[in-house]
């Protein structure tokens, strides 16, 4: 029996649990798209209105399901837009299998329109990259780009000549879907012992805690509340201990918190779960350590481990909590909470401080107060990612999915997008500044068209506010940074969602009590005050670079620039 090479190829897609593909249809990929046509039933098509949009999607799909993801374009321009999207699935370890096309395979090779060599240009992006040029193979490579993505929880990359997909070829390939089982790593019980000795023997340890323990979560919070250990997250496994658990320090780093910064110089135990932290500096060097992660390539990477366990998080955890003595009392522990505490105070402080406009840790902290306990929240990267890390309480019963390791703009709407698609009974709220949201603001039409509600929230200061205090804690003065006045709320209105105008705390409150659970495509245009996201822990290069740009304001503009409350200040700096 013969069939079609794209109908098979879309086949075992769906066999692998692809249900959905993103993307814009073309020239070089519509061999592929009359196929998808065919298999609506088995896989839904979600025309985009921009590559990048198109690649951050799928990314998004796959973090916030922990399953593979797909997108396609058009070979040469379509393509190259794909790469952002890509990066970000690549550094945030998402599997996505992306669809190229190209030139008839006749024409490769001969500088035709639009021919651009995507296996070069894909290569540091993909685990797997392959060009097809033969219809009969085109099944295997698919089930093999598809287990290489899941495996190495990576990006596969196909390049496929479009008239290749239009060939009859023997339906004689199986997927390997039912024999396909990720590797179960044997966990080294003495390497366990020696970790739970160094636990039962230091005084002060301390959990640095990434996305490793999503599928621990319970297990996670067993072991810090047992042993009574203070715990940070990194910033992709925001929410996956509550926010507000009193032993929860936060994140660490310029967008982390001062008692993680506090604690973890204080700890004489590190305990790393799931994480390949990339900010060694904030990491304590100086002491034991312990990490555990089922990569070995991330085992000692930022800095030297005591005691290296490889394996799945879940089970060592198990292990650790089977195995030791709950702890009845820790002062380490109890300084711990009580520095969160304080911390948490003095947030209320910031929020709570006299202010004109709208304030934005005003507004996360209300957002996050008004969020139902399900919600799945997209964050774009700028001053959204700093007051979302500081001011939403995330919970774990939420989803929480930013642009971790690559920190690219725009990330929030195609966030948004995939999370309605990937769980359409949760609500959905996606923040970004206005300068992130401008760049891919086209794709809102793409919420309205296929009808997915959710609030899309703009700060909208006419600033790429981020970057004004980069430049000053940098000594440098701000400049390039303004942005044009654009209505967004007319915007959404214009694209066929709800759009409203917000000049006021009081107006923010109604506008999200109202559009609690969205039924429609809303956006929210929040004019907001310029505030400053000040890092947890200003550190002393910091303060000078602040001095510096605080100097050269007054001589060249001969004004003081306006700050920060100094309280606020010193709370970081001291």
């Amino acid at each position: 029996m013969k069939v079609r090479a794209s109908d098979k190829m879309v086949d075992i897609m769906s066999k692998w649990g692809i249900d959905n593909i993103f993307g814009l249809p073309g020239d070089s990929v519509d061999t592929t798209i009359d196929a998808m046509y065919r298999a609506q039933n088995k896989i839904n098509f979600t025309h985009v209105l921009h590559e990048e949009v198109a690649a951050l999607s799928a990314a998004a799909h796959a973090k916030l399901t922990g399953e593979i993801s797909a997108c396609l374009s058009i070979g040469g321009p379509g393509a190259i837009h794909l790469l952002n999207g890509l990066y970000d699935a690549k550094m945030d370890h998402a599997p996505v299998l992306a669809i190229l096309g190209s030139v008839q395979s006749k024409l490769i090779n001969t500088d035709f329109f639009q021919e651009v060599d995507t296996h070069v240009l894909f290569d540091n992006v993909a685990v797997y990259n392959k060009i097809v040029m033969d219809p009969q193979s085109l099944p295997r490579i698919v089930d093999e780009a598809i287990r290489t993505a899941i495996s190495k929880r990576g990006v596969a990359v196909l390049t496929i000549p479009d008239d290749v997909p239009n060939h009859m070829i023997e339906d004689n390939y199986q997927p390997n879907v039912d024999t396909f089982k990720l590797e179960d790593y044997k966990i080294d019980d003495d390497s366990v012992q020696k970790a739970m000795h160094l636990i039962e023997t230091h005084s002060n340890p301390i959990i640095l805690a990434g996305r490793g323990i999503e599928t621990a979560q319970a297990e996670a919070k067993e072991f810090a509340e047992k042993y009574k250990i203070p715990v940070i997250q990194t910033m992709p496994a925001k929410g996956l201990i509550d926010d507000d658990a009193p032993y929860n320090l936060g994140q660490l780093g310029k967008l982390g918190t001062k008692p993680a910064f506090e604690m973890m110089r204080k700890a004489d135990l590190v305990i790393m779960l799931g994480t390949d932290y990339p900010y060694a500096p904030y990491l304590n060097k100086k002491v034991d350590a312990i990490q555990v992660d089922n990569d070995g390539d991330k085992l000692g990477k930022r800095r030297n481990v005591t005691v290296a366990i490889q394996g799945d998080t879940k089970v060592v955890l198990e292990e650790f909590n089977k195995l030791g003595k709950a702890v009845e009392s820790r002062p380490f522990f109890d300084t711990a909470e009580a520095k969160a505490k304080l911390w948490r105070s003095w947030l209320k402080d910031v929020y709570s401080k006299d202010h004109k406009g709208v304030l934005p840790s005003l507004m996360f902290h209300n957002i996050s107060d008004n969020a139902p306990a399900d919600t799945v929240w997209s964050i774009d990267v700028g001053t959204s990612t700093a007051f979302g890390a500081r001011f939403i309480e995330a919970k774990h019963t939420q989803k929480y999915t930013i642009s971790a390791w690559l920190g690219t703009m725009g990330c929030a709407l195609p966030g948004a997008i995939a999370s309605k698609i990937a769980m359409p009974e949760r609500p959905v709220y996606a923040i970004a500044g206005d300068g992130a949201f401008s760049m891919v603001m086209q794709d809102f039409a793409t919420a309205v068209k296929n009808d997915l509600p959710m609030l899309m929230i703009v700060l909208n200061n006419k600033l790429l506010a981020f970057i004004e205090y980069e430049q000053q804690s940098a000594g440098q003065q701000n400049f390039g940074i303004a942005l044009p006045e654009i209505d967004f709320a007319k915007f959404a209105e214009a694209a066929g969602g709800i759009g409203e105008r917000i000049t006021t705390d009081k107006q923010f409150k109604e506008a999200i009590d109202k559009y609690r659970i969205p039924t429609r495509p809303t956006l929210l245009d929040v004019a907001v005050t310029d505030e400053a996201p000040l890092p947890g822990k200003i550190m002393m290069d910091e303060a000078k670079g602040y001095a510096k740009f605080g100097f050269d304001h007054l001589k060249d503009q001969h004004s003081m620039p306006i700050l920060p409350p100094m309280r606020e200040i010193m709370r970081s700096f001291l």
